[in-house]
């Protein structure tokens, strides 16, 4: 049977990322797809490589009215902050919908901790207990079979996907860890700011979010605490650089005692070894390598002499960061395969 879908938020380069890939998805049918930008046009008009391959033109946000009268098999949400969980909400009261929210809001437990990453109050606290935070290869057991799917920011998916197990099973202090991040202008949003406009992004590279000052800090210390057993900080810095996409994560840690560089060789290995998506590198990957694909390529490094391990992951912003994990999350929840219709 199909699997019908919607998506909030259409128009965003997330949701024209995640429709093309939903077109390739064997059981996937698209019903319906909002946007408050463009309602009324055709999604080929604003996306031309979509042309008489899509049949539904682009709605005005659903009412609430409305989706009590729709009861989708999964809502995609990929508005902003603060805005997708207000839209998300009346589809998880239907008790049918899944919601994979690709925002930030339901992927920290605390509300505290959001509304001082995010500026402001979380809009509905009482649903954070429902979530499910969707680091696939991670948390796969507890996706399957939820209602409400919190899809990570693409820094966090780079740097946690590597450093979860590391932490978790006593390889690397969870004490000093530094990330440093680089992305292309895609992961900064489809609305052109100062920043990110290619006569100022072109040709130059700019630190952002230095040290204790990114958002997604936040949660990469509550995903990271949670390997840990208890509350760590740490440092996490991102950098615009000038390209379309893809995310390079450099992270540097101590090991813990009795700890070395093939001890964080085999646990990876480990915790990997049956994964679709993650690959481990002899030699330090390009973010090139994982252009336009759902992978994720680690490369861990002990320089010779020292007790640090520095990683190397890169993964698309887009995709791994952002629509392949959400349809890979949509597999899970259903009990499909979790590469069904990204490999």
């Amino acid at each position: 049977m199909d699997i019908e879908i919607g998506i909030l938020g259409a128009t965003g380069f997330t949701g024209c990322e995640l429709v093309g890939l939903l077109l390739r998805h064997p059981r996937a049918k698209i019903a319906w797809l909002s946007s408050e930008s463009q309602p009324g046009t055709a999604y080929g008009k604003v996306y031309p490589q979509f042309l008489g391959r899509l049949s539904p033109a682009v709605e005005k946000m659903r009412s609430f009215e409305d989706v009590k009268n729709t009861r989708p098999d999964v809502v995609f949400s990929c508005l902003p902050h603060g805005a997708s969980a207000e839209c998300a909400a009346p589809f998880l009261a239907n008790g049918k919908t899944i919601v994979i929210d690709l925002s930030a809001d339901f992927r920290l437990k605390d509300a505290k901790a959001y509304a001082e990453a995010y500026a402001h109050t979380h809009p509905l606290p009482h649903l954070l207990p429902e979530s499910r935070y969707g680091l696939s290869e991670v948390h796969a057991a507890a996706i399957k079979g939820a209602k409400l799917i919190a899809n990570p920011g693409c820094y966090p998916t780079s740097a946690l996907l590597p450093l979860f197990p590391l932490i978790r099973d006593g390889i690397v202090s969870p004490d000093g860890i530094i990330i440093d991040s680089k992305s292309g202008v895609s992961g900064a949003g489809k609305k052109a700011t100062e920043t990110t406009h290619y006569v100022n992004a072109n040709e130059s590279v700019m630190a952002y979010g230095v040290g204790d000052k990114h958002r997604h800090r936040w949660e990469i210390i509550e995903q990271l605490s949670l390997a840990a057993g208890r509350k760590l900080d740490l440092l996490f810095t991102a950098h615009l650089i000038p390209m379309e996409r893809g995310i390079l994560s450099t992270i540097y840690c101590d090991f813990a005692a009795g700890m070395d560089g093939a001890a964080a060789d085999a646990c990876l290995k480990k915790q990997y070894a049956d994964s679709d998506f993650v690959r481990l590198r002899e030699d330090f990957p390009r973010t090139g390598d994982v252009k336009h694909t759902n992978f994720c390529h680690i490369k861990s490094y002990q320089p010779a002499g020292s007790r640090k391990l520095i990683i190397v992951s890169v993964i698309d912003n887009m995709v791994k960061g952002a629509s392949g994990q959400a349809l890979q999350n949509m597999n899970i929840a259903l009990g499909l395969p979790a590469a069904l219709g990204l490999a």
